[in-house]
């Protein structure tokens, strides 16, 4: 191998060597400034929360049946649209120490999630239960009546009912 080969090959091999740094140095500064952003959100999601939807917003009659934990109780309000990040709701709970009483709860998406926390942290004054069955639900309650007495929403059609999931049922 001539000395002009060596030399041409020790350049080379520099370049890839500084190539593959550089690379390898760009992925963490990318890696690093979309964790950064993505965490900056989830704190700004924990702390400084934001409703939905403006006011007046969607209302859902909401069954919190008992024995259900925190992490579902998070999932059912992302299902129905009140809330955007379960988890950030989770450690919204265990920060400001709250509790989720079972109960029918009359929830808006125009709420933000502290607000939602903060309801469902009391006790609701009546409980209907049925016996032997325990349900989730959530029924869409935004509603004006026509003239006919029917139950119309916001936007003319007939009251929407939602349906997470039933337990014990036969």
């Amino acid at each position: 191998m001539s000395q002009i080969t060596k030399e041409i090959n020790a350049i080379t091999g520099t370049i890839i060597g500084i190539s593959g740094k550089l690379i390898l140095y760009a992925l963490v500064i990318l890696l690093l400034v979309e964790g950064i952003s993505r965490g900056y959100a989830f704190g700004h999601e924990v702390f400084y929360a934001t409703a939905m939807e403006p006011s007046p917003g969607t209302r859902y009659a909401l069954t919190i049946p008992e024995g259900q934990t925190t992490a579902e109780t998070a999932k059912l309000l992302k299902d129905v649209g009140l809330i955007k990040n379960e988890y950030a709701v989770q450690i919204q709970m265990w920060f400001y120490d709250y509790e989720t009483y079972p109960g029918t709860y009359e929830l808006s998406t125009s709420m933000t999630s502290k607000e939602i926390l903060q309801i469902l942290n009391v006790k609701p004054e009546t409980e209907e239960t049925k016996a032997g069955t325990t349900s989730t639900r959530a029924s869409r309650t935004d509603s004006s009546e026509t003239q006919d007495g029917v139950q119309e929403s916001g936007d003319g059609e007939p009251e929407q009912d939602v349906w997470l999931g039933e337990e014990g049922a036969e």
